[in-house]
């Protein structure tokens, strides 16, 4: 473990090392091994630390056989390494994974909640709960010990142990090593085997939010954010809210009323533009009925939806039920068309809707008085001229 200066010092920012060696993975990535490293490789839930290697950048970090493999963007031209690593990223991960183990002993503590697996995302983290529900009561009892326990500034300690000293700790789950243990320990609160980084109290965690949580099969899986997330999450919020407030032009406790205010207003709007629309189409459809003596009506639209045509189609037939009427509308880069026949008209509308089809290279389906379809777009005009030349 001599190499691995982040166990040795956690807040180590800038290191000097030797270069062993450099090489490239499978997939050709390049990597350099160092004789030490302050630069934690990603695992057990926590994310690997980025920075720079004599000014050549480390964008990952990973433990492979034993060895840290650095991996760079160029070749390091020089054995001397000066290492610094990105520590807004580490201190932000200390936080997180230290808020983590306070949230996980929380839930256990207080309602027996078991942690069965956690994940340190970018901007959030989650931890998988062994329980099927969770109130918001619960969370919000849990929440208030954790921060309780954040304000209280309990020391941090992290303790290497054998298999024979492990008797004295009452662990929070089962360790997945036998050798090298390491133990992070918050004492009479929290007791948990951990290869992560972790700030010396937990005064440094900062703050602690549940955002959410959502049940997942037979365990529910809780959102949350530790320390200078916190107040970056609450930033976030106050800038939408303050949009908000001047869109609404209402202060912000009377937002949700404004908002369901205008939601009703959209949704009376939006009735009102419907039924306008379908007593457009009874006129539309009563005048294209009267205008054709024809026993065949046919018409071409420009950008109108097969819904419409669908619906223009249907009051068409109620009113001319001795009428077959073929609408068209060319539709940015396909055409589409509806086929409806009164019930005292003739007609094999599956029969023409093959040819139909054909023409266009298209799909479609339907009965035997309404069918419709659609496929590459070509003259409407033409279309119908084609589809008469067959019908007759």
């Amino acid at each position: 473990m001599e190499n691995k200066l982040y166990y040795q010092d956690a807040y180590l920012k800038k290191f000097t090392a030797e270069l062993v060696r450099q090489g490239a993975d499978e997939s050709g990535r390049q990597y350099a091994v160092l004789s030490k490293t302050a630069f934690y490789p990603t695992g057990g839930g926590q994310p690997f630390d980025t920075g720079i290697l004599n000014g050549v950048e480390v964008v990952d970090v990973e433990e492979v056989s034993g060895e840290i493999r650095h991996y760079i963007n160029r070749a390091l031209a020089e054995v001397s390494v000066q290492g610094e690593i990105d520590w807004d990223r580490r201190f932000d991960h200390m936080q997180q994974h230290a808020g983590q183990h306070i949230l996980s002993a929380a839930f256990e503590d207080i309602y027996g909640y078991k942690t069965l697996s956690f994940h340190l995302g970018k901007d959030t983290l989650t931890i998988d709960l062994d329980t099927e529900n969770l109130s918001a009561a619960e969370a919000e009892k849990v929440e208030a010990l954790a921060n309780q326990v954040i304000l209280e500034s309990r020391p941090i300690i992290t303790k290497w142990v054998d298999e024979e000293e492990l008797n004295q700790y009452k662990l929070r789950k089962a360790l997945s090593v036998s050798d090298n243990i390491r133990l992070v320990i918050i004492p009479d609160f929290d007791y948990n085997g951990c290869g992560g980084t972790h700030p010396r109290n937990t005064a440094e965690v900062g703050s602690l939010k549940i955002l959410g949580w959502e049940r997942q099969k037979k365990i529910v899986r809780v959102e949350f954010i530790c320390g200078n997330r916190v107040l970056s999450k609450l930033g976030q919020k106050h800038e939408v809210i303050k949009e908000l407030g001047a869109l609404l032009n209402a202060p912000e406790q009377d937002m949700v009323s404004s908002a369901n205010r205008l939601l009703d207003q959209k949704k009376a709007l939006e009735k009102s533009i419907e039924e306008l629309k379908t007593k457009l189409l009874q006129y539309e459809a009563a005048d294209l009925a009267a205008a054709y003596g024809g026993k065949i009506v046919s018409r071409v639209y420009q950008n109108r939806s097969i819904q419409e045509l669908q619906k223009l189609a249907r009051l068409l037939v109620e009113l001319a039920e001795n009428k077959v009427f073929l609408l068209v509308a060319e539709n940015g880069d396909k055409l589409q068309f509806v086929f409806a026949r009164g019930k005292e008209s003739q007609g094999n509308l599956k029969e023409w809707t093959k040819k139909a089809l054909a023409l266009i290279d298209g799909k479609g389906g339907g009965n035997d008085f309404l069918v419709q379809g659609g496929g590459r777009l070509v003259s409407g005009e033409e279309f119908i001229n084609q589809m008469f030349l067959f019908i007759e």
